[in-house]
């Protein structure tokens, strides 16, 4: 499969982090799920909108690798791509950069379509934009 990427950036807050100023661990999960809204956001898929269609979303998994600490102020660049898709799921690989190029974490997300019944679902036909 070919990949569908999206890059975005992001400025760390003081919200974002610890007593010393780094980000906290989970908040970098956060992050990547901003990045995941703005790429299927820019893609017409507003989550506002597939819930309408009883289409929403639970994480199946969730992996980070922690290389480097985002630190507050600075401006991080997250790109998101689509790994693999099934027909109800999509494997998002994300990787958090500084401005300097260094990357701070990477994360490999399972994102799974349900239906209102908690059970899986087909995802929307328009999602076969983000084969690339």
């Amino acid at each position: 499969m070919s990949h569908y990427t999206h890059s975005c950036q992001f400025r760390v807050y003081t919200e974002d982090t610890d007593y010393i100023g780094v980000v906290y661990y989970a908040n970098y999960l956060k992050f990547f799920e901003r990045a995941r809204t703005e790429l299927l956001r820019e893609n017409g898929l507003m989550l506002s909108t597939l819930s309408d269609e009883n289409c929403f979303f639970v994480i199946a998994e969730a992996g980070l690798k922690y290389k480097q600490p985002a630190r507050l102020d600075d401006l991080v660049t997250i790109t998101t791509s689509v790994k693999n898709k099934t027909a109800c799921s999509v494997l998002f690989e994300q990787t958090m950069k500084n401005e300097h190029n260094s990357e701070l974490c990477k994360a490999l997300i399972t994102v799974v379509c349900i239906n209102k019944n908690n059970r899986p679902q087909r995802l929307p036909e328009r999602f076969n934009a983000l084969q690339g």
